[in-house]
């Protein structure tokens, strides 16, 4: 009898340890776990998001930077865009001219520490509202708005600016879950679904529109865009941008309309079910890498005159944010008590009987 009772208290205490391993487990997740910090999807995509970022600061520090060049770049600017936005855009280029190294050194510097507060989980949240202000006072006096509003804008030639992307990629990575919401991709966590889909839907329509204009449906247009992007960079770069410029010859339209279509594609892409929106984001980032490659050639990065990568490496930084996550499997079965079932489910007085 006495053995029995103790057999049967330890049954009864194992039981109870099981039902609260039960009980975390149901609190983790339905499936009896929870991603680790370290491997949450939405983080590896904010440090993507503080790498360039970071190098954005490093290219900012480029001697070149420090030249002449700088101010007139800036200045070219506001060509095209209407009085409103073209004369503080002049104004913001002779600012620089005339205070070059010190102005200069503020804006690598804040690139740099928007990409370390990012990195760094304490202070990502603030880091990030500090690139969405940075990020469109850049997009206005230093980008001209990305070309949107003078006529010559391109998807192919970075339109509608990185830094307006920049800005975006902020608000979707914010580190904040709607409530009671289950988002099946990065990009919805923080605005839910709707706004994702919007925000994308006017992203890449926009492009695809661009496409389109006037500007870009003439013969040499594509041709032309790619050709200008030669000057200063190596051999290899300049044999691979030419090449390509010289399929275009004469084929504008057909390479807007198809470029076109592409866009449409995957602007739409985001509302179709997983498997068909996977594939529109897998062309979002083809697209994404053909642009980046020959209509921006790397940024320009290797001309070492570029102060960011330009547009196509946060178009793909998007795609991945709105990758539709895989479906759960179905719930495990919970492993039972080692105990026999009789004196593991029983109470001590059942047992004792």
């Amino acid at each position: 009898m006495v053995r029995g009772r103790a057999e049967s208290k330890i049954s009864w205490a194992w039981a109870g340890m099981s039902r609260k391993a039960a009980m975390i487990e149901l609190a983790l997740g339905r499936d009896g776990a929870t991603a680790s910090p370290a491997t949450d999807a939405r983080r590896v995509l904010q440090l993507l998001l503080a790498a360039i970022w970071l190098l954005d600061g490093l290219l900012q520090y480029q001697s070149s930077m420090y030249t002449a060049m700088f101010g007139p770049m800036i200045g070219g600017t506001a060509a095209g865009n209407p009085g409103v936005v073209a004369d503080p855009i002049s104004w913001n280029a002779a600012l620089v001219e005339h205070h070059l190294v010190l102005l200069n050194t503020v804006f690598a510097t804040i690139q740099l520490l928007l990409g370390l507060g990012i990195a760094y989980r304490p202070t990502v949240r603030l880091a990030l509202a500090a690139s969405i202000a940075w990020s469109l006072g850049v997009w206005w006096f230093g980008e001209g708005l990305g070309g949107v509003l003078s006529g010559g804008a391109s998807p192919v030639n970075g339109s509608p600016g990185a830094a307006v992307l920049y800005a975006l990629l902020a608000v979707l990575l914010w580190p904040a879950d709607r409530p009671g919401v289950t988002a099946p991709s990065v990009a919805f966590r923080a605005v839910g679904a709707p706004v994702a889909r919007l925000l994308w839907l006017v992203l890449w329509g926009s492009l695809a529109y661009f496409a389109l204009t006037p500007a870009n449906r003439a013969p040499e247009a594509l041709h032309d865009i790619i050709v200008g992007m030669t000057g200063g960079e190596p051999g290899w770069a300049a044999w691979l941008e030419q090449h390509a410029a010289a399929v275009l010859v004469h084929q504008g339209l057909a390479a807007s309309i198809v470029l076109a279509v592409a866009l449409i594609a995957i602007a739409v892409g985001v509302f179709l079910p997983p498997p068909l929106a996977r594939s529109a984001l897998i062309l979002a980032l083809v697209v994404a890498a053909f642009i980046w490659v020959f209509g921006e050639v790397f940024g320009g990065i290797l001309a070492g005159g570029a102060t960011d990568p330009n547009s196509a490496p946060l178009l793909a930084l998007l795609a991945l944010a709105y990758w539709p996550r895989a479906a759960a499997g179905p719930r495990a079965r919970r492993p039972q008590a080692d105990g026999p079932p009789a004196m593991a489910v029983g109470r001590p007085e059942e047992a004792s009987a």
